[in-house]
């Protein structure tokens, strides 16, 4: 007796997924990571904004680590890359503009 053909259903797979996994947290890790980069690389061209690009670039860097450290697959590890080096230079445009608590505490 033949077997009825079940339609395949494909899992979930996240965008920067290539092991046909999802990866929630390195998803969010990777977005949270680009987004706080920008934050502190746009924010580095503004002396006046140098508490909002040091701190954003600080955990930036953080989260951007973190993210390396979990990451699975390539296409996670592209845009942590590009965030971190994004938060890395606002973060250190903001600490030569007057850092983490410049003007904030004398």
């Amino acid at each position: 007796m033949a077997q009825p053909m079940r339609p395949r259903t494909r899992p979930a797979v996240s965008l920067f997924a290539t092991d046909g996994r999802s990866h929630p947290l390195q998803d969010a890790l990777v977005t949270v990571t680009v987004v706080l980069g920008i934050l502190a690389f746009v924010t580095a061209m503004f002396h006046h904004l140098h508490l909002i690009s040091s701190w954003a670039g600080l955990v930036g860097i953080m989260t951007g680590a973190y993210g390396q450290y979990v990451s699975v697959t390539t296409r996670e590890r592209f845009p942590l890359i590009v965030g971190l080096g994004a938060s890395a230079l606002g973060f250190f445009l903001g600490m030569a503009h007057g850092g983490l608590f410049g003007g904030v505490i004398n």
